[in-house]
């Protein structure tokens, strides 16, 4: 396979997966080795960073009228009801504190333990994990008492953004999965959380992959990836069809998303992720 067929298809499976409580990075990580990628090859963990921007890049523009909105009609919100710190945009920012903050935190501790938490037997249990407590949430937190981001308490931001710190640490939880079933916990409907994760998405996911590709190709560190001269013309623009790939397929997954939530819930996503769990967990143990 070429190494254009592999960036459109890596495109592919993060846009497919970035914004689907089913981890982008479980599926990549699942997906790599079958294509002969080492999943320490330094070009390639760059290409990951470059389509995860692709992917979270289409946000601002599905949500560009709300973003305006919301800037807008700060602090006073479209209701005239919010407060400097209960404005939505306000909440998004509080949520992303609170994840940023304890990360910080245990920086050192989370670099030291990474690898480890990288492989695939943590990977298929987070899978299998994460699966059973959405379907559980998605059963049980079924009378909600906030409807729409405009009525969001502090409070359920903060716990949002604490409960996102879990997609980090553990590799295949799933970022979207955390938020979305913290929000239902919280009080909120389908809906609600889902575009709150998908707003909260915004400065998470941009901050997150920026640094990412920063520590990628600053020279002399331990997580230095690779240095733009070192890459070739070829990978250069397999760098932008992963992008670009992945952007496109990221807005239309967005739209089609934000559809089936307001229909259906989220039970399909869980079955799934416990059903690619166990095989995950299976392979490993059949491969030690």
């Amino acid at each position: 396979m070429t190494e254009y067929l592999l960036a459109a298809l890596f495109g592919v499976i993060e846009g497919l997966t970035e914004f689907l409580p089913v981890s982008s990075t479980a599926h990549l990580r699942i997906v790599k080795p079958w294509c002969n990628i080492p999943l320490s090859d330094p070009y390639w963990k760059m290409f990951d960073v470059v389509i995860q921007l692709g992917a979270v890049a289409c946000l601002p523009v599905y949500f560009g009228p709300r973003l305006f909105k919301f800037v807008r009609t700060f602090p006073r919100g479209e209701r005239g009801d919010r407060t400097i710190l209960t404005h939505p945009a306000s909440l998004v920012l509080i949520a992303f504190a609170c994840t940023a903050g304890p990360l910080v935190l245990v920086k050192k501790l989370l670099e030291t333990v990474s690898e480890n938490l990288e492989n695939l037997y943590v990977i298929g249990a987070a899978l299998v994990i994460g699966g059973a407590v959405m379907w559980a949430v998605d059963a049980l937190c079924t009378r909600s008492k906030t409807d729409h981001v405009e009525s969001m308490s502090l409070w359920q931001a903060i716990w949002i953004g604490l409960v996102q710190t879990l997609a980090a640490i553990f590799p295949g939880t799933s970022r979207s999965m955390s938020t979305i079933a913290a929000g239902q916990v919280a009080g909120m409907s389908r809906p609600a959380a889902l575009e709150f994760s998908f707003f909260l998405s915004i400065p998470t996911m941009f901050v997150a992959t920026l640094y990412d590709l920063y520590k990628g190709v600053k020279p002399g560190t331990d997580h230095s990836m690779l240095a733009p001269a070192a890459i070739s013309a070829q990978q250069w623009i397999a760098l932008a069809i992963g992008f670009v790939v992945s952007f496109v397929v990221a807005l239309g997954v967005v739209a089609w998303f934000m559809h089936w939530v307001r229909r259906r819930g989220f039970v399909p996503f869980a079955i799934y992720r416990i059903v690619l769990g166990i095989a995950v967990l299976v392979y490993v143990r059949t491969h030690a």
